[in-house]
């Protein structure tokens, strides 16, 4: 159940710094350039959507190796060979490790443009109902429910992305199917599987993604509130 752990451990930690600081650096310009604290919708998105191609240098790497220590166990029955994070590493190189970035891009820039638009709106509202005796604890509620809650249709709606970049990133098997690219791929998984396919996994997803932002949010408005307190 913990295959992968240790690339997502070191991971996981650079890739949401970088997403964060990057989709608020390219918010304070906006509301530099534009002169108005309050962004247009579509320039969060444009926001979001740069914190989510910023991320892809530590994610596309992170994603190979952690995909293919958790087929293993399957690929081992078959006969395969048992690898260790840093042989998966070896064995791709520099250029192996970014397979697949194009479809990681594909989903990482509209998850994040649907991410922070959806959060900051239902942010904003969930603490329009607090007043000036509202405790910090309130107000970090309020942050955790909008921050989870924004991530169910951001992870759910990039699912298809997120189905041909693992179907791309697996190392194929002998007898397997194998793609040379995203629209190979995804032409592929239409004729042979239907539709549907391209949702599989949705509910994971979504239990994943949307408490590990709601986790991630609150630590940063915490953190912030303490630096800025001190």
């Amino acid at each position: 159940m913990y295959k992968g752990i240790g690339p997502q451990l070191v991971g996981v930690a650079p890739e949401k710094a970088i997403k964060l600081v990057v989709n608020q650096l390219v918010r304070q310009l906006i509301q530099k350039t534009t002169g108005n604290d309050q962004i247009p919708l579509h320039l969060e998105a444009l926001a979001g959507g740069c914190a989510g191609a910023s991320q892809v240098v530590f994610t596309n790497p992170l994603e190979i190796v952690k995909i293919r220590l958790q087929v293993q166990g399957e690929a081992v029955k078959f006969g395969a060979e048992s690898k260790r994070a840093t042989t998966i590493v070896w064995e791709l190189g520099p250029k192996g490790l970014y397979k697949g970035s194009a479809a990681c891009l594909m989903r990482d820039i509209p998850f994040s443009a649907i991410y922070f638009p959806a959060f900051a709106r239902m942010k904003e509202y969930a603490l329009s109902s607090l007043d000036e005796n509202s405790s910090k604890y309130e107000r970090w509620g309020k942050v955790l429910t909008a921050a989870t809650l924004a991530g169910i249709p951001a992870a759910s709606l990039v699912t298809p992305a997120d189905v041909i970049k693992t179907r791309l990133q697996v190392e194929a098997r002998k007898g397997q199917q194998t793609y040379s690219g995203i629209w190979d791929c995804a032409q592929k998984v239409y004729a042979q599987e239907g539709f549907s396919a391209f949702w599989k996994g949705t509910a994971a997803r979504v239990c994943r993604s949307s408490p590990q932002f709601g986790v991630t949010l609150l630590t940063y408005e915490f953190l912030s509130d303490y630096f800025t307190t001190e």
